[in-house]
């Protein structure tokens, strides 16, 4: 009998789900760094960003920036502690990605394809983030 280590379901799974979270961790920092990149963008030329079609948040540009600029920090803030392994990382990336998800659904009438992909990305974060169990040593 030889003694090689068999490949269940469920640590293929938690193999997944480790690398989702620390895949999650990195995807935190890049689309934070973009939003705050977003967020000075919008702070320092309003004329940048155009409104396409009519729709029901209507806020100014300058404040969209800021919004953008914060959520961004504290993206990139959330996603350093998820790549530290901290279980507090972790509950506050799901929070801190709910409302990332929702700024950008947000935010759709003036980059509509990139919001577009910041909530797909989101959706991938909260579920790598959710599905995580911890190691055990």
């Amino acid at each position: 009998m030889s003694s090689t280590p068999s490949t269940t379901p469920s640590s293929t799974k938690n193999a997944w789900a480790s690398g989702g979270t620390t895949f999650a961790g990195v995807l935190m920092i890049v689309a934070g760094a973009f939003a705050i990149i977003e967020g000075i963008v919008a702070i320092s030329k309003d004329e940048v960003y155009q409104r396409i079609g009519d729709y029901t948040f209507k806020f100014d540009l300058t404040t969209w920036g800021w919004i953008n600029l914060i959520i961004g920090i504290i993206v990139v803030g959330t996603g350093a502690l998820i790549l530290k392994d901290l279980e507090a990382g972790r509950i506050a990336g799901i929070v801190i990605t709910c409302l990332y998800v929702i700024a950008h659904f947000m935010w759709l009438p003036y980059t509509p394809f990139w919001s577009i992909v910041a909530i797909g990305i989101g959706v991938f974060v909260i579920w790598a983030l959710c599905t995580h169990t911890p190691r055990t040593h």
